[in-house]
């Protein structure tokens, strides 16, 4: 059998490979991650509050990208997440196989020159936040400060974790501007390392979101093993009637001006993040598929037997968000940027 009859009959019987054949044949353009591992970033140390939202959302993210990747989650801790923040801006890969979480405050820390903050967090691509959050400062039971009153007269020893962070900022801020008496311990990885130094008598209590003491420690609040000093969020939280917020502390405009930016970043909640410079269709994937999780009926169930409140906003509505931000009058930034060094 001559080449000719030979290339004839094997092509009829389909045994030749298809010459010039695009990638996109062999792997489908719908699904650019099938086979692939996705890598999700996160900025803090094991144990937090972030670290556990970013590990409730690998678990089930992979079954809503384009050819069901696996899904890895790896923590990246650092100067209150800006390591992982500066790490997903400037190095890593640009085709949705990495993204993370990192701290709501973060999206600030360009604005002050924060060191470790290279990044710009108007040119990030915001994926979304499963919840809003709500913060709160609490003091052990056995601490003298009672009240946000007793702020004032009384020194309360809080534990932080990094730059960044609410932990560290909310009391500085609230120190300068409301007169507060908060001496501020660093060097903690995560909140969850707080609430041990909390339990040994090390530190008295912390600025953390409501979400992240409910789940590491759910009896303090219901048993009053600690004290609600005040809360910060749009509205007051229904677990916490009576507890004033603390935009009903200030004592004029100014002040308002300066706690309203300080506490921006609670509309942010906890938010994931890729790289900057995405191709248009790879960012609406991922968008896609994080709005899908928020909706999926075993990842809600999963943030349930958390503790966490779900309350989902994506990526349009964290964009808008940070662009609002980043509008504030200068003044005020410049005052908060000094403020929380």
């Amino acid at each position: 059998m001559n080449r000719r009859l030979t290339t004839l009959v094997m092509a009829a019987l389909g045994l030749l490979p298809v010459l010039g054949a695009s990638p996109g044949v062999a792997q489908p353009a719908a699904e650019p991650f099938a086979g692939k591992t996705v890598t999700l970033l996160i900025g803090f140390g094991a144990g937090g509050g972030y670290d556990l939202w970013g590990r409730l959302v690998a678990r089930h993210i992979g079954r809503h990208l384009p050819g069901n990747p696996t899904v890895v989650p790896q923590n990246m801790p650092g100067a209150g997440s800006y390591v992982a923040a500066s790490h997903i801006y400037a190095a890593a890969p640009k085709d949705g196989t990495v993204f993370g979480i990192i701290a709501r405050d973060a999206a600030l820390g360009p604005l002050s020159n924060a060191p470790g903050a290279r990044f710009d967090a108007t040119k990030m691509s915001w994926l979304g936040s499963p919840t809003r959050e709500h913060n709160v400062c609490i003091a052990n039971s056995a601490s003298k400060v009672k009240t946000a009153n007793d702020l004032r007269t009384t020194q309360l020893i809080v534990g932080d974790t990094g730059p960044g962070t609410g932990t560290r900022s909310y009391p500085k801020v609230l120190s300068a501007i409301l007169d507060y008496k908060f001496k501020i311990v660093s060097g903690f990885r995560s909140s969850a390392d707080v609430f041990l130094a909390m339990e040994r008598g090390e530190v008295e209590g912390i600025c953390e979101s409501l979400d992240s003491v409910n789940q590491r420690r759910p009896e303090w609040i219901p048993k009053k093993a600690v004290t609600v000093l005040l809360q910060a969020g749009a509205e007051t939280h229904p677990e916490l009637k009576g507890v004033p917020n603390v935009l009903s502390l200030v004592r004029n405009d100014e002040e308002r001006q300066v706690i309203e930016y300080t506490y921006a970043g609670q509309d942010i909640g906890r938010p994931f993040v890729a790289p900057p410079g995405l191709p248009p269709e790879r960012l609406k994937m991922l968008r896609d598929a994080f709005n899908a999780t928020m909706k999926d009926p075993e990842f809600i169930a999963d943030v349930k037997r958390n503790r966490f409140d779900l309350d989902p906003e994506d990526g349009d509505h964290l964009a808008a968000l940070i662009a609002k931000i980043y509008a504030t009058p200068r003044s005020v930034i410049e005052r908060v940027s000094n403020l929380i060094k």
